[in-house]
Parts: structure tokens; C-alpha cells; sequence
């Protein structure tokens, strides 16, 4: 049976971009504040005409309401990307961390909503973005989470709840994944090559760009195609991990923010 392919939206880069930067799983969240501040120094100097934030930006979104806690960390990443989409446009993708992440979020950052997947039109080539998690079928447990996880209507009923009521909720959903990854009980599904590529043939692309699987690297999807999987950020990793994907005329390049190069 054939992958099952996704609507897949178009993003058309102006005349002018001459640099895009693509990044994703930087996991922010209010106990390693050291991330946000790498975060807003990076974008106080990239050279990128746009940054593609594609997906668990945040460990955690509880709702957008959260941006109207005074002194909040959600608050605070809210007025380092507003600043920096005032500058150079800004755009984000769902994760599986915060496909929770709303309009108010948007217009209040200014960060413009990307749908996954997306074609990226530009520089003569056409580069397909997703978060990755969609493409992990292996993982059914998982993939059954993302079906209900995305219906608009229990996205609403988890919103009525309170607000303390939804943080506690996220913070006992990152303590049992700490805990998975601790006890090594945890088993990560790789990306389906077959979705992959039905992926990219009906966008008419052949280079995916993704992340959500921690697993940088660049794979071989034969027939000239070919996905790039993006770094995740953990600055309390040894050697500590951030960085991205700068594209250009020239291509696709790897930019460590943190570590080894």
C-alpha cells in the first residue's frame, strides 16, 4: 500500500532572500534558560533574510493564555522572537511538543504559522520542511497521540481547563519522558524511507528537512532524493548541541551554534 501524503502547503521566498535558516527541537523551557539566551543571540546576528522554526520549539505549550502570566517564561520567549521577527520574518512549524501553539501566539510575536508539511520555493530548488514526527509510522502508539492530539476539538476541550491545571500536566508528561530516557526504556522510531520519498515526489522536491529525531545526519533516499535531519539543542549535553541549517545558492550547510565545529 502506498504512504499516505499530506496536504503539502508552499512557501515562495522573495527575489531578495539570499540566506534561510532552518532549526528545530530547541526544547526551550524555564529551567535551561541558557537555550533562550543562545536563541536571542543568535538572532541579534544571523545573516538570515528568514528562520524556519520547524517544531518543539518549546518542551512544552500549554496554551497560548500562558503569554499573559506576568514575569512567565512564555512571556519572555514571546518578546525575544517579536523582537526578532520585527527585524527579518520569522516563521514556525507544530511540533509534537507544542502543536498547542496558537493564533494569538502568531499575531502577538508576529511569528507566521507554517503548515506541515511545507515547500520551501527557493533559490531555484525546492526543499521540503516538516517537523518529522508524522513520518515516524513505526512508532503506532505515537502516531495514534498525533491524530487526537491535532483534532481541533479535543485541542479545545485540554484549553478550557485551567491554566494550572494544564502546567501541571505538562510537567508530569516531561518528568515520565525524562524518566523513559533514564531507565532506557524509551524507543525511538526513525523516519519511514517510503513515506519519505512519496513525501518528496508529490511535493516535486528532493531534499527533506526535518528534525524531531535528535539523529542529525544525512541520508541517501535513492533516486536523487535525499533527507537532512536537523541537530537538536541540549547545552547541558558533553560536548553541548545546538546549531542549524543554513540554506543558500550554494546549498545546504551545517552551523554549529554550540560543540565541536
Amino acid at each position: 500500500m502506498l504512504p499516505v501524503v499530506p496536504p503539502i502547503a508552499e512557501l515562495v521566498a522573495p527575489v531578495g532572500w539570499q540566506v534561510v535558516d532552518c532549526l528545530s527541537d530547541l526544547h526551550l523551557e524555564a529551567g535551561t534558560p541558557q537555550a533562550l539566551a543562545l536563541l536571542e543571540r543568535y538572532l541579534d546576528g544571523t545573516p538570515a533574510d528568514a528562520v524556519l522554526l520547524l517544531g518543539d520549539l518549546f518542551e512544552v505549550w500549554v496554551g497560548d493564555d500562558a503569554l499573559d502570566e506576568p514575569g512567565s517564561f512564555e512571556a519572555r520567549c514571546a518578546e525575544v522572537l517579536a523582537r526578532a521577527a520585527r527585524r527579518r520574518p520569522l516563521y514556525f512549524m507544530h511540533g509534537n511538543r507544542d502543536f498547542l501553539v496558537g493564533r494569538d501566539f502568531a499575531r502577538r510575536t508576529g511569528v507566521q504559522l507554517l503548515a506541515d508539511p511545507t515547500v520551501l520555493d527557493f533559490g531555484g530548488r525546492r526543499w521540503l520542511l516538516s517537523h518529522g514526527d508524522a513520518l515516524c509510522l513505526d512508532d503506532v502508539d505515537y502516531q495514534r497521540f498525533r491524530a487526537v492530539a491535532r483534532d481541533p476539538a479535543w485541542q479545545a476541550r485540554l484549553l478550557a481547563r485551567p491554566l494550572h491545571e494544564r502546567r501541571a500536566t505538562g510537567r508530569s508528561a516531561r518528568a515520565e519522558s525524562e524518566a523513559r530516557k533514564h531507565d532506557g526504556s524509551a524507543a525511538y522510531a526513525d523516519v519511514d524511507a517510503a513515506a519519505a520519498r512519496a513525501w518528496l515526489q508529490a511535493a516535486g522536491a528532493d531534499t527533506l528537512v526535518h528534525g524531531h529525531t535528535h539523529r542529525p545526519a544525512e541520508h541517501d533516499l535513492e533516486a536523487g532524493l535525499r533527507r537532512v535531519v536537523l541537530t537538536d539543542w541540549d547545552l547541558e549535553a558533553q560536548p553541548p548541541r545546538a546549531g542549524l541549517l543554513r540554506l543558500s545558492e550554494r546549498g545546504a550547510e551545517c552551523v554549529a551554534l554550540a560543540g565541536p565545529g
